[in-house]
């Protein structure tokens, strides 16, 4: 038998059109799901069939009665109980539920069977809800007239993930959120349409580079679409294995007045990119390579250390560090040469350049959630120090507040 799937609700037609449509309802044709909707109305022990009644304590709307909803129930787990399956795992779809996600629909997805109880009107009166469900569930912060939505929303999300129902396993295993990450962009027919054409990436066939572009996609979506995903799958998927070095790669350390010349026209490079979203455009012209060689020449003086990353003797990164505190700073890779794994090489490099202080630490813009989260997977922490807060109208040419934070190498959990 395939995963059942009961919901309890005032409107069983509108429920079971839609899990009679498209792939759940080929599935269950097939055998592989089994789906059923309940009219709450049917339980009900008055001549009018109503559902409802005034809230105790007063409040406008109605609140649904306890007592069909839950014969209703017991109707369920009787026909579940006859068919040999194991007492169904109910959820009740509530406003205060836990927030739902692919993490919940795969845990549901678990079970032999699951009954699912709607809502409508005010709410549905707690007795019920406190002697039969095993959960209750939100799809989001908003407000529906009623669960029959959000019932089918919860219903197709476990479904899919049943055996069969889809053609491939990957099907699933490739889309937002399996991983904790939005899915990469997708395209199809035409190559060009409307002067906008498909990335040449794709067209060549080469899937090892495909894969790559994804992944970068794939977490560039997450980290500019939805933050909080992006810090927690950053948080479960450390760097334990970094880009190896290729044959004409170096690092040397900044000895001549060229070599600081070279460094310094990185430094603005790198400090107009990373300024650009918060600075308007006159602000970034500041950022000359004249004040940078003044900088690293008086960092020199007291004893900061600073290095150039070449490849093929054509410089295309830096970074510095300061022996005496433990600090790295000025990580920086041309424009050219980022996608590379260069930062996260450098950034390795230079705290394994620091083998006094197991816990050096840096500073970031915390507008530059690129660098932090990059800095995270490679066992940095915020330290929870603000060093410097940037206000507009305080700072000449900015645009919006961020601050300078504090990050500390705290090591990565196979380090831990």
């Amino acid at each position: 038998m395939g995963m059942r799937v009961d919901i309890v609700t005032l409107f069983p037609q509108m429920c079971q059109q839609v899990l009679d449509a498209s792939i759940l309802g080929r599935a269950a044709q097939r055998g592989y799901i089994e789906t059923h909707c309940h009219q709450i109305r049917d339980y009900t022990l008055n001549r009018q069939k109503q559902t409802d009644d005034y809230p105790y304590g007063g409040g406008c709307g109605m609140v649904l009665y306890a007592q069909p909803i839950a014969d209703c129930l017991r109707h369920v787990q009787a026909e579940v109980a006859a068919q040999g399956r194991p007492a169904p795992h109910i959820v009740f779809l509530t406003a205060g539920g836990a927030r739902y996600t692919e993490e919940h629909a795969r845990r549901l997805a678990a079970y032999d069977n699951l009954t699912l109880v709607c809502g409508h009107y005010e709410g549905i009166d707690e007795r019920v809800i406190d002697a039969f469900a095993d959960e209750e569930i939100s799809i989001g912060d908003y407000i529906l007239t009623g669960g029959e939505l959000a019932s089918l929303v919860v219903a197709d999300s476990v479904l899919r993930l049943q055996p069969g129902v889809l053609a491939e396993q990957k099907g699933y295993e490739e889309e937002s959120y399996w991983d904790g990450l939005l899915e990469y962009p997708q395209y199809t027919r035409p190559e060009v349409w409307e002067g906008r054409a498909v990335p040449a990436v794709l067209l060549g066939g080469a899937h090892e580079k495909i894969a790559d572009w994804r992944g970068q996609q794939s977490r560039l979506r997450t980290r500019l679409r939805r933050p909080e995903l992006y810090d927690q799958w950053c948080d479960t998927h450390p760097l334990t294995q970094l880009p190896k070095w290729k044959r004409g790669e170096t690092m040397r350390l900044v000895r001549t007045e060229e070599q600081l010349a070279a460094a310094a026209r990185l430094f603005a490079e790198g400090r107009r990119a990373v300024c650009a979203p918060v600075c308007d455009p006159a602000a970034l012209e500041q950022l000359s390579e004249e004040m940078f060689l003044a900088q690293l020449q008086e960092e020199k003086k007291q004893g900061w250390a600073c290095y150039l990353h070449s490849t093929k003797d054509q410089v295309d990164g830096m970074v510095s560090v300061d022996h005496r505190t433990g600090r790295i700073e000025h990580l920086f890779v041309t424009q050219a040469a980022r996608g590379k794994g260069l930062g996260c090489k450098m950034l390795d490099f230079a705290r394994k350049k620091l083998p006094e202080h197991p816990h050096p630490v840096l500073s970031v813009l915390d507008s530059n959630t690129r660098a932090m989260a990059l800095y995270r997977r490679m066992g940095w922490q915020c330290s929870g120090v603000v060093e410097e807060r940037l206000l507009p109208g305080q700072v000449p040419g900015l645009l919006r507040a961020c601050s300078v934070v504090q990050m500390r190498y705290e090591g990565t959990a196979e380090e831990v």
